[in-house]
């Protein structure tokens, strides 16, 4: 079995929806309940999602990641600056911190469940976000409710985001809003290069010792 982390483009976002997501039509983020309310079918749906994908790919930049399980989309992660995520202010907990990203979802089909996918997701997100710069933290909104993988809530559970390194920043029953700091990547990237740096050098051969000249003792004639 091969796994894989890509980047999240509209050809793997139809990759999702053919492996049966079931966020492929959700626009819960990605539009105020306004326009939300406009929608009629789950074409159109897909169709603003398409758009709003391809909006922030070119105005931002990459914008998530796409888990590949032998060559067939199993989950995602999606995160954006929250100003192209207007749905996230219907959420009591916002609004999201000015010095963060925010990380709307994630999710893993559940016969991939507990193969640790959802952690890979989340560390190549935070990868992107610590090689980028000027970025502080994620911030996601949780669910303290369980399991959220099914259709129409699309908010990821508290639990995975705390096993997974977020904390909580804003307090409430239902959705709190949690918080990643990205310095504790950096910090964790530095002690890596560091502890590489040691390795190197104690498998480093010593140099030779350079040889010394003995004076002989001379001993007087008997």
């Amino acid at each position: 079995m091969t796994r894989r982390i890509v980047r999240l483009t509209p050809d793997r976002l139809a990759d999702l929806g053919h492996a049966g997501v079931p966020c492929r039509a959700c626009v819960r983020w990605e539009l105020d309940p306004v326009r939300r309310g406009r929608l009629v079918t789950d074409a159109e749906a897909a169709a603003e999602k398409d758009a709003w994908l391809s909006r922030v790919l070119r105005d931002w930049g990459s914008c998530g990641r796409v888990a590949v399980v032998d060559d067939v989309a199993v989950g995602y992660v999606a995160y954006a600056p929250p100003a192209f995520v207007p749905g996230a202010a219907s959420h009591p907990t916002a609004p999201v911190s000015a010095d963060a990203v925010l990380m709307t979802m994630a999710y893993v089909a559940p016969a991939h469940a507990g193969a640790g996918i959802g952690r890979m997701l989340v560390q190549s997100m935070a990868a992107d976000l610590v090689t980028r710069g000027g970025i502080r933290a994620v911030e996601a909104f949780g669910d303290t409710r369980g399991r959220t993988d099914h259709p129409g809530r699309c908010v990821v559970a508290s639990d995975f985001l705390a096993h997974v390194g977020f904390r909580t920043h804003r307090p409430h029953a239902t959705t709190p809003r949690m918080r990643m700091e990205l310095r504790s990547a950096l910090t964790w990237k530095d002690e890596v290069e560091a502890a590489l740096e040691r390795l190197v050098g104690a498998v480093r051969p010593a140099p030779a010792p350079v040889p010394h000249l003995r004076q002989t003792q001379q001993t007087p004639d008997t």
